[in-house]
Parts: C-alpha cells; sequence; structure tokens
C-alpha cells in the first residue's frame, strides 16, 4: 500500500502520529475529518478569536488616545500591538470559516501570517524606544491608559491561555499563535504600567524604552516560534 506523504492533506492515524516529527514544526497535520468534538473546538476557537477582534479594536483606539497624550513609547506600542493581534484574530477567523476548518492548506498558511504580524510589531517599539532613549523625552501619566492597560491585564491571560490550550486540541499553530499574542498583550499592559509608574514616581524616562526594546525581543520570538508551529505543542 501506498504511503500518504507528509505535505498532503490526508487523515492522520495513529501510527504515523507516533512517529518522529519529520516535518519543520512539531504539530501533526490537521485531519481532513474531524469527529463533533473537534469540530466544537474549532467553532470556539473562531468565536474567541471574535471577541479578541472586539476587545482589540477598542483596545486600540483607546490606547492610541492615551498614548499620544502621555507621549509614552510602550504605551504607543502595546496600542499598535492590538491592531497587529486584531489582524492575528483576522487571520484565524478566516482560518476556521467554511471548508477551511478542514483544511492542511489553509493552517499553513495561517500559521505563517500569524508569525509574520509578530515581525511587523517588533521593528515599531525597538526603533520608536532607540529614539526616546536618544532623545531623553519624559512619557506622562495618563488616566485612559492606565484603567485601559489594567483592564486588558485582567482579560487577556485568560483568553490567551484558552487559545494556546485550543491550539494543542486543533492542532493548530494559526490559533496557538494568537493565544501567544494575547499573553505577550497582558504583558505588555503589565509592563507599560509599571513604566508609567516609574516616570511618574521618579522621572526615570529610561524605563519606558528600555521596556518597549524587551517587548520587540519578545515579539521577535514568538514569532519564530509562530513560524516554525512551536506555539501548538
Amino acid at each position: 500500500m501506498a504511503q500518504p506523504s507528509d505535505h498532503q492533506g490526508v487523515v492522520a492515524t495513529p501510527a504515523a502520529a507516533a512517529e518522529p516529527a519529520a516535518a519543520a514544526d512539531c504539530c501533526q497535520p490537521v485531519p481532513t475529518t474531524a469527529d463533533p468534538r473537534w469540530l466544537r473546538a474549532a467553532h470556539y476557537a473562531r468565536a474567541l478569536s471574535w471577541v479578541s477582534l472586539a476587545w482589540m479594536t477598542a483596545e486600540g483606539v483607546l490606547g492610541l488616545v492615551a498614548g499620544l497624550q502621555s507621549g509614552s513609547i510602550s504605551l504607543l506600542g502595546w496600542a499598535l500591538g492590538s491592531v497587529i493581534e486584531g489582524l492575528a484574530s483576522v487571520i484565524v477567523i478566516w482560518r476556521f470559516t467554511g471548508t477551511r476548518t478542514l483544511s492542511e492548506t489553509a493552517e499553513g498558511r495561517a500559521q505563517k501570517a500569524v508569525a509574520v504580524s509578530f515581525f511587523l510589531l517588533a521593528p515599531y517599539l525597538a526603533i520608536e524606544a532607540l529614539r526616546d532613549l536618544a532623545g531623553d523625552r519624559l512619557a506622562q501619566t495618563s488616566t485612559l491608559g492606565v484603567v485601559v492597560t489594567a483592564v486588558s491585564l485582567v482579560f487577556m491571560p485568560a483568553l490567551g491561555v484558552a487559545k494556546k490550550r485550543l491550539g494543542t486540541t486543533l492542532r493548530s499553530g494559526a490559533t496557538a499563535g494568537e493565544g501567544a499574542q494575547n499573553l505577550l498583550c497582558a504583558a505588555q499592559a503589565a509592563a507599560v504600567l509599571i513604566g508609567l509608574a516609574a516616570t511618574a514616581a521618579f522621572a526615570w524616562t529610561w524605563v519606558d524604552p528600555v521596556i518597549a526594546l524587551l517587548l520587540a525581543a519578545w515579539a521577535i520570538r514568538e514569532g519564530i516560534q509562530a513560524w516554525r508551529g512551536e506555539d501548538c505543542c
């Protein structure tokens, strides 16, 4: 009997699942047929992405307003990250809509697209942070920024963990990558709050851009993992 190719959209067998991973990533191919439990998980992942998209839209707008008012690069970067995360949500919604739900090709494309969304964020954060360090610009405290980031700090970790688990269940690097972005958003929110507090209390202008640089490095790391499909394992 002819053996199925690793690059074809075939149903994964128990024997194939037990073999050492020969592909570039650690996730097994998505099945071309699925049981009701798998389909429910896929629908749940899509629903969570819609929730994320709605929140990211509001968070991005409010964060940009607060960042422009306060002159905080990490707050602006966090708001821009909301736009990028919204893009990741759109990608996952696309991935689990219609016939693409059971498409290995769609999963591969979505996984790479989510990885690219990480790479879109990192350069902006790094360049603007370096400009701030050179210019010694003082970021001001923003009440709106504090409120929005505090809400995100509470809400996003639960959303991110749920998507990471769904990514494992669905063998979907795209879903797990979106969850990683939600966790990154929560970490950014915490970092922004710390930066704003340090600047307001001690006038430490370096804290805000240094945090932005660290977040840029984290975004690159997560992007590489998403590209390789390591997030779904």
